[in-house]
């Protein structure tokens, strides 16, 4: 079926975004569009399950954590003061420093943060990068099971192993491990079998009974703080104020979704731009969205347009989604 984004130059298409994506509810695979069974790397899109960690462990009671450090766990945050001072305070708890996160640096995504960076003549540090909230708690997680933090990051070492186990768990596939871009394991799966998962983040009741708190309590927790888990302005913090949904986006044109409300009911979706194209994705989501009754209001992405360095408007984006209804 027809599932694209468009990016339009003058009135003619110039680029075509293939874009495949799964729907889950109640009684499975729902709807979909392109490849359903396309297996897809979740990137950051995982890290709702993977934060499940700090509540299989105990870290959450052991270390006190609060939910603005969940939330951070749960985040592709965008390196703003705030989001660096509660990554700084959860590794405090933990008796660490930022020296102990093994994802590596890059500068705030928040133009402002950054632009105050340079003009203090700072250099980043860990606690910017956008998964600095994942790896604390990993680390969290690693010293709740008694298990050293010493390479937390390796697909072996044991708070991976449960991550692992979590994703097998509720999506009902074995995952394919690859290492992400902060050097952590990210996880492959099928697009329906991964909205499975995201189903069960919208439906906590409906998993197995281990992870049923965990999951409400995720949920719970992301949707009373958008705005750690990404940021002013990012697509995941404005859909989560705005709608029934949590949202999490992932790298290489990746999303994930559970709808707590929709006219279908309760939903999980997987979504990949199958070339990577964030800007295609955050179209391709908001339209997707409407398809299914929830309309976000005015967006940032509702065919945006195309312009070139002098600020000229050369053309726009536009998504062209059809599903298939199971």
């Amino acid at each position: 079926m027809n599932a694209w984004v468009y990016a339009y130059r003058g009135q003619e298409v110039e680029n075509r975004h293939r874009v495949s994506l799964a729907i889950h509810g109640p009684e499975g695979l729902l709807a979909y569009a392109g490849n359903p069974g396309l297996w897809a790397y979740m990137r950051s899109s995982a890290k709702p399950f993977q934060a499940l960690a700090l509540f299989l462990t105990g870290a959450v009671e052991r270390f006190g954590i609060t939910e603005e450090e969940v939330a951070l766990a749960t985040a592709s945050h965008d390196g703003t003061p705030r989001h660096v001072a509660v990554a700084s305070g959860f590794l405090t708890k933990l008796g660490l420093g930022p020296e102990a996160l093994v994802c590596g640096v890059h500068p705030p995504s928040s133009r402002e943060a950054r632009k105050a960076l340079e003009e203090a003549g700072q250099s980043p540090t860990p606690l910017h990068h956008n998964c600095s909230g994942k790896h604390a708690g990993m680390l969290a997680a690693s010293l709740a099971l008694g298990a050293s933090p010493e390479g937390y990051e390796n697909p072996d070492h044991p708070v991976q192993v449960l991550n692992r186990k979590t994703l097998r768990e509720l999506s009902g596939v074995e995952p394919l491990l690859a290492i992400d871009g902060c050097s952590v394991p990210t996880f492959s799966l099928p697009l329906s079998r991964a909205a499975r998962a995201f189903y069960l983040l919208a439906m906590p009741e409906r998993a197995l009974e281990a992870y049923r708190e965990p999951l409400r309590k995720v949920q719970q927790i992301m949707r009373r703080h958008p705005e750690l888990v990404a940021g002013p302005g990012s697509i995941d913090t404005l859909l989560m104020e705005r709608l029934p949904v949590v949202a999490k986006r992932g790298a290489d044109g990746y999303y994930g979704l559970a709808l707590l409300e929709s006219p279908h009911g309760p939903l999980g979706i997987a979504l990949k731009v199958e070339d990577s194209s964030a800007q295609a994705r955050e179209v391709a989501v908001v339209t997707l969205l409407r398809l299914l009754g929830l309309d976000p209001g005015p967006t940032p992405w509702d065919q945006p347009e195309r312009r070139n360095y002098r600020g000229l408007q050369v053309g726009y984006l536009k998504a062209h989604l059809e599903l298939t209804w199971v």
